[in-house]
């Protein structure tokens, strides 16, 4: 397979963006940052993305936050959400970096290469040590988390209705100079 790589969403995503928004409701994960209406245009829907990573209008509970596509070779295998800082939610629950890998594609060593590229790009925003979670039962992401030296500080109850939520911290230096997870 070839490279990946992170990138910002084009027009020319619109219709696999929306695919994997469709995709991955089956799994009760938002592809698509939860904002996204899917009436709204693909074009303005970019525009607010470019809004939201500068930090500009951002709502009272949002941080500026990349959105980035995971390519490869112009397909659409995935995206990363990298939040520039915490609130108080994604402290306790969300954490820096949120990245999913669509199902026909899951399996390929995907999702740790996305937190590769992502820690990379958490460093670049200053980011020294990059808090990831995920539910207490996902071993994918535990097993991605880890291998990339996520340490675990602890499992919080998740938000009312949500599984309990595994807490790991991820120094993001090492990433900035090419290190890559095993």
């Amino acid at each position: 397979m070839a490279a990946l790589v992170l990138r910002p969403f084009a027009v020319s995503d619109e219709a696999a963006a929306r695919a994997a928004q469709d995709e991955l409701a089956a799994d009760d994960f938002m592809f698509l940052l939860e904002e996204f209406d899917p009436t709204e245009p693909w074009a303005a829907y970019l525009d607010r993305l470019s809004q939201r990573a500068r930090g500009e209008d951002l709502p009272a509970d949002r941080v500026p936050a990349d959105l980035l596509a995971a390519d490869v070779d112009g397909v659409l295998v995935g995206r990363s959400s990298i939040r520039h800082e915490l609130n108080d939610w994604l402290l306790n629950y969300g954490g820096h970096i949120g990245y999913g890998v669509r199902p026909g594609f899951r399996r390929r060593g995907l999702a740790t290469r996305i937190l590769e590229l992502s820690l990379r790009r958490a460093a670049d925003l200053g980011i020294e040590r990059a808090l990831l979670t995920c539910d207490d039962g996902n071993v994918g992401s535990v097993a991605v988390i880890e291998r990339c030296g996520g340490i675990l500080e602890n499992v919080v109850e998740g938000p009312p209705g949500e599984a309990p939520k595994r807490r790991y911290w991820i120094q993001t230096a090492p990433f900035r100079a090419g290190v890559t997870c095993p």
